[in-house]
């Protein structure tokens, strides 16, 4: 009974910590419009400036990885929630375009090293529990980033600036750290790589299977996470309470299919979803193309996060029960796909706005996900066995 109320509560922290990550990330993306206004710069520039934060992103992935095998993930984990507040505190003044730009660079090494550790800490509390939570904690993340879009929404229809939504995610960010430390897991699953042992030798095959999807679901995400205000503000001429909408609508689809997912999958099978959820995403970004319209655009991003919402963790979860005893080796590598992603999504698009318009350069995702429907075969033979081991790191207190 004690270590299911232990770990009750740990998750109860690693699920703040997704919301953390959620709220200020949907923070930043809904202020683009508002920065690009403030900082007088153009899409062209925003894309450079994503480009260098995926980039800084990857990086602290891999910094979380490393401070993970000699420290233990919950260290990763604060370091990096303190980084994002930090940079997200930063951004609410007004700064030379220089500067603003190395603050972002600054969040986008935090990003990645919560991403990293939130999916360590993710599979760790699982095996404590003895049951899947991780579409819950995605949820969370989720629900969060809605919060964000509506109250930016809410601050725009009433004369508010986006600053208020950003210094509130420092705020939380930092409130997760100093509060839910001590619960964040200690422990760490065994990796024979960083131990000595030779790696599994089916490791890198399962990379890059669930890599694929990991990368097919961000590229739909950045596309529509980082270029839908955009998109409703420059293209439709949306007014300032319903450009943030249409990244609400994602995230409110993102949420609920979240919640069924863990229902849904297992009934038609992982490999059934998989492409189920290619299609809809799919369907979801052809929209956008096809139609030049505010409801047909926001219904479009909606489609676009039922598919979302169900392809990350259905991937995760793939990758963690293919390689027991891995976890950490595997979802870290996997992790990295999502920047890959982003890459393509958030700055593919950008810079395709200026000679073709961003309306047509929402056919990048949706080749993507036609793209990836092959790899499902591969998916059907990806199977677990048994739980990873969980040790404590030699440096970690127990």
């Amino acid at each position: 009974m004690r270590n299911d109320v232990s770990g009750a509560r740990r998750a109860v922290w690693i699920g703040a910590g997704y919301a953390a990550q959620g709220f200020g990330y949907a923070a930043v993306v809904t202020a683009l419009p508002a920065f690009k206004s403030r900082q007088h710069i153009g899409d062209a520039f925003v894309s450079v400036i994503l480009l260098l934060v995926c980039v800084a992103a990857a990086g602290g992935s891999v910094l979380a990885d490393r401070a993970a095998a000699r420290w233990g993930s919950r260290y990763a984990l604060g370091g990096g929630l303190l980084a994002v507040s930090a940079g997200l505190a930063l951004t609410t003044f007004p700064t030379p375009t220089a500067l603003f730009t190395i603050i972002l660079i600054a969040y986008g090494i935090g990003l990645g090293a919560v991403d990293a550790s939130l999916s360590m800490q993710g599979v760790l509390v699982q095996a404590r529990l003895g049951r899947s939570v991780m579409s819950r904690l995605f949820a969370a993340y989720t629900a969060a980033a809605i919060t964000a879009a509506l109250l930016m929404s809410g601050f725009a229809a009433s004369g508010g600036g986006a600053a208020l939504a950003v210094g509130a995610a420092a705020l939380i960010a930092a409130a997760v750290v100093l509060l839910g430390f001590s619960s964040f897991e200690p422990a760490r699953t065994v990796m024979p790589e960083l131990t000595g042992g030779k790696r599994h030798g089916g490791t890198r095959h399962v990379v890059w299977i669930c890599g694929a999807f990991i990368f097919t679901a961000f590229l739909a995400d950045s596309a529509v996470s980082t270029w839908s205000s955009v998109y409703l503000d420059d293209t439709l001429l949306a007014t300032a309470a319903v450009v943030p909408l249409g990244y609400a609508a994602y995230q409110a689809a993102v949420l609920l299919s979240r919640l069924a997912g863990d229902h849904v999958v297992p009934r038609v099978g992982r490999a059934t979803a998989a492409v189920g959820c290619l299609l809809v995403c799919a369907l979801g970004c052809g929209l956008v193309v096809a139609v030049p319209s505010i409801p047909v655009a926001i219904a479009g991003f909606a489609l676009t996060g039922i598919g979302v919402g169900v392809l990350v963790p259905l991937a995760f979860s793939a990758a963690g029960e293919a390689s027991p005893g891995h976890s950490d080796e595997v979802i870290a590598r996997v992790n990295l796909f999502n920047y890959g992603g982003a890459l393509v999504g958030a700055v593919l698009l950008g810079a395709l706005s200026d000679p073709i318009g961003l309306r047509t350069a929402f056919v990048i995702p949706v080749l993507g996900l036609l793209a990836t429907i092959p790899v499902v075969r591969s998916l059907r033979r990806l199977s677990g066995t048994t739980p990873a081991v969980l040790e404590p790191p030699a440096t970690a207190p127990r």
